[in-house]
C-alpha cells in the first residue's frame, strides 16, 4: 500500500550548473502530473512524465527542476569591459552632482555579478542521462516516503477492520431474537387490550411471519462480510488499491444502510450506527491511499 502524499529530492551537476529535481504530490482521484522545466529543455518533458508516471497511478504530482550556476569564484567568467563601464557610468553621475565616488567591495560584487558572462547550458539530448538520473533517485525517494505513510495507514485500516468485525458480529448475535422479541410485545398487547387470541391464532402467526420476513437481515450480515473479506484481501494486495477500495466501502455503507432500515431493534440500530460511523473513517483514510 502506498499514500498519494510524497516527496523527493536529488541534485546533480551539469556543466557549470546545479540541478535540483524535486517530485512531490497531494490526494487527487486521478493522477495529474505537471513539470516544471528550463525552457531550454521543454523537449524533455515528454521523457520525464513518462518515468514520473512509472511511481505514482494517482494523485496530483509535481516534477520541478531548477538550475542554479555550480561554479566557484575562480571560474566565473566576469565580464571586465561591461563592469569597467558601469563604474565610469556612476563615477560621471556622482561627478556632476558633486559628489565623491569611492566603489565599496560590496558595490563592486554587485556590478560584476550582473554584468556576469552568461554560462553555457547544455543542450536538451546532451543533459538527458543527469536530467533523468537525478529525476530517478529524486522519484526513489518519493516513492520510499509513499510506501511508509502507506504502511502506517495499513495498520490503521486492519485495526479498523476488527472493529467493523466485532460490531457485524454483534448485529449477527442480536438478529435472531429480534422476532422472538417482538412476538413477546404482540402477546402483552394483545392481552392488554383484552383480546383473547390463541397463540396459534393465524392471524398471529401470520403478523409475526410478516414482521420476520420485514427485519430479517441475515443476507446484509452475509453481504457484509464477504464485503469486508474483499476489503481486506484487497489492502494487502500489490498495485492501485484506492479507486477498488471506495467501491467496496460504497457496497460496505450499502449493506449497513439496509441492516439500519430493517432491523426494527435498538441494539441493533446503536450497532449499525457505529457502524457507519467506523466506515466514514475508513473512507476519509482511503483517499489517502494509491
Amino acid at each position: 500500500m502506498r499514500s498519494m502524499t510524497g516527496y523527493g529530492r536529488a541534485t546533480a551537476v551539469i556543466g557549470e550548473y546545479s540541478l535540483a529535481v524535486q517530485v512531490s504530490s497531494v490526494n487527487r482521484r486521478t493522477l495529474d502530473l505537471t513539470v516544471s522545466l528550463p525552457k531550454d529543455w521543454e523537449s524533455l518533458e515528454s521523457a520525464v512524465s513518462e518515468q514520473a508516471r512509472r511511481f505514482a497511478t494517482r494523485g496530483k504530482v509535481h516534477v520541478a527542476m531548477e538550475l542554479a550556476t555550480a561554479a566557484t569564484v575562480d571560474e566565473i567568467a566576469w565580464d571586465e569591459p561591461a563592469v569597467a563601464a558601469a563604474l565610469a557610468k556612476l563615477a560621471a553621475l556622482a561627478a556632476g552632482q558633486g559628489i565623491g565616488f569611492r566603489p565599496t567591495p560590496e558595490l563592486l560584487w554587485q556590478i560584476a555579478n550582473s554584468r556576469r558572462k552568461p554560462a553555457g547550458l547544455p543542450e536538451a539530448d546532451a543533459a538527458r542521462p543527469e536530467v533523468l538520473g537525478a529525476l530517478e533517485a529524486a522519484l526513489h525517494g518519493f516513492s520510499v516516503m509513499r510506501a511508509k505513510e502507506g504502511e502506517a495507514l495499513l495498520i490503521d485500516f486492519l485495526a479498523r477492520i476488527g472493529t467493523l468485525r466485532r460490531l457485524v458480529e454483534a448485529v449477527a448475535n442480536r438478529a435472531p431474537q429480534v422476532t422472538p422479541a417482538y412476538r413477546e410485545i404482540l402477546f402483552r398487547r394483545l392481552r392488554e387490550a383484552g383480546l383473547d387470541l390463541d397463540l396459534d391464532d393465524d392471524r398471529v402467526l401470520r403478523e409475526i411471519a410478516l414482521f420476520a420476513d420485514r427485519c430479517d437481515i441475515s443476507e446484509e450480515i452475509t453481504r457484509f462480510r464477504s464485503h469486508l473479506d474483499q476489503f481486506a484481501a484487497l489492502l494487502k494486495s500489490e498495485g492501485e488499491i484506492g479507486r477498488k477500495a471506495e467501491f467496496i466501502l460504497q457496497e460496505l455503507s450499502r449493506e449497513a444502510h439496509t441492516m439500519g432500515s430493517k432491523a426494527n431493534d435498538l441494539s441493533i440500530s446503536r450497532h449499525v450506527i457505529e457502524l457507519k460511523n467506523e466506515l466514514e473513517r475508513v473512507k476519509e483514510q482511503i483517499a489517502n491511499v494509491e
